[in-house]
């Protein structure tokens, strides 16, 4: 029977968030929102696997991720090919780290972002422009060329959607590499920014990435995270700036055999009347498959009126298979439109089966339609026509390596059914 995880305690209650201060030494803080930032390296010490925003790691596969020599001697000669394909009205610069822009909309928050953003020559920045409505998405793909894993890279983008701007940008991963990513994004006043993510890496890709995320005054932001292939651990900075900031975060994930793929979305609620809305959903299968989700919301003491919602759903497909599931509210002011979370994981519903088959629909379609169906409440609200297309092929893909659930039946001979 598959090992199932939910904890709904609050970190604040449990008094074991750790953290090294520049001398090595150990000291807790009560919350999320307290831990350390810094853009010094010496300020966040390599993790020893025991500290609460570390224990669900699998250390020894992201420890290339946390030697700053090694990335920084890897990134003046990067393994990895950067794409951008734009439309008009978007910008797209290739800028020095002095660039002002730059470290503007938060600090690094673990050591994997601090590595990130010390060892990192230059960042990839796309603007899209005041006013602009895109006729299609921006796409900046990241090809890793390091099959080894012998060269731990840093890589820097920042997305800015100036004010009134509407549009995508979507980022996508493919190959094979050891990658520490900083993204930071900012949305102006009336601009609406759909961000993607996509991890299509190979198997053995190892990728950390920070995202640090500023919507100001009353910007929207979509931000979806996609995590089909490698180790993965996302974290993401989602905050305001001024009144009325609207913040949906979506995540969808595939995690199959041996892979540890981890999601920490954290909002911060600082400002008043703003909005937002988490929901993440996966599935694992295969033995060793382990998916992590730590959603962590704040609302601070001058976050009146704040309406907020956070929910993780998971569904395990094989035996062998483990998911962690923790979703945490820290509330400092009562005067607010409403807060709260849900956190579940199981296996297949016998009642949906049940019922589907019932109906005279075979098992193994009616466990694909299933499937199918857990997903699309997420998928449905990505609403960029090639990202859902892509999505779907890919968890119709998945669903057929796992030998429990087909796409199509089969002939005796073993050919497809027309």
């Amino acid at each position: 029977m598959p090992e199932l995880t939910t904890d709904h305690s609050r970190a604040t209650l449990e008094g074991a968030h750790s953290h090294g201060d520049s001398r090595g030494q150990r000291r807790y803080v009560s919350s999320r929102a307290e831990r350390p930032t810094s853009f010094d390296p010496a300020d966040i010490p390599v993790p020893r696997g025991r500290e609460e925003e570390w224990r669900f790691t699998p250390i020894k596969r992201f420890a290339p991720l946390f030697d700053l020599d090694a990335v920084t001697a890897a990134s003046a000669d990067s393994p990895l090919d950067i794409a951008v394909d734009a439309p008009g009205g978007v910008t797209v610069e290739t800028v020095a780290r002095d660039d002002q822009r730059l470290g503007t909309v938060g600090e690094p928050v673990d050591r994997t972002g601090v590595v990130a953003w010390a060892a990192f020559r230059t960042s990839t920045v796309v603007t899209l422009g005041a006013g602009v409505g895109l006729e299609r998405a921006v796409r900046v793909t990241t090809t890793g060329n390091d099959p080894d894993l012998s060269r731990p890279v840093a890589q820097h983008l920042f997305i800015a959607a100036e004010q009134d701007a509407v549009g995508t940008v979507v980022l996508d991963h493919r190959g094979t590499a050891a990658l520490t990513q900083t993204v930071e994004v900012t949305v102006a006043e009336g601009a609406e920014l759909t961000l993607v993510t996509i991890q299509s890496w190979e198997d053995a890709a190892v990728h950390a990435s920070n995202h640090r995320v500023r919507v100001e005054g009353r910007g929207t932001l979509k931000h979806v995270v996609v995590s089909l292939g490698g180790d993965v651990r996302i974290c993401s900075d989602l905050g305001f700036r001024g009144e009325g900031g609207h913040i949906d975060a979506y995540g969808v994930y595939f995690t199959d055999a041996g892979q540890h793929q981890e999601h920490r979305p954290y909002v911060a609620h600082t400002e008043p009347h703003c909005y937002s809305r988490v929901a993440y959903k996966g599935a694992l299968q295969g033995e060793g498959a382990h998916a992590v989700w730590v959603g962590d919301c704040l609302i601070g003491q001058a976050a009146r009126g704040t309406d907020t919602y956070e929910l993780n759903r998971n569904l395990v497909l094989t035996e062998g298979a483990k998911a962690d599931s923790i979703p945490n509210l820290e509330i400092e002011n009562g005067n607010i439109e409403g807060a709260g979370h849900a956190s579940a994981t199981g296996r297949f519903d016998d009642e949906q089966l049940f019922y589907l088959r019932a109906r005279g629909i075979p098992e193994i379609e009616a466990r694909r339609l299933v499937v199918l169906g857990f997903f699309n409440e997420i998928v449905a609200e990505i609403r960029v026509p090639e990202v859902e297309e892509r999505l779907m092929a890919a968890i119709e893909e998945e669903l057929e390596l796992t030998g429990l659930v087909s796409a199509r039946e089969q002939t005796d001979d073993g050919a497809p059914v027309a």
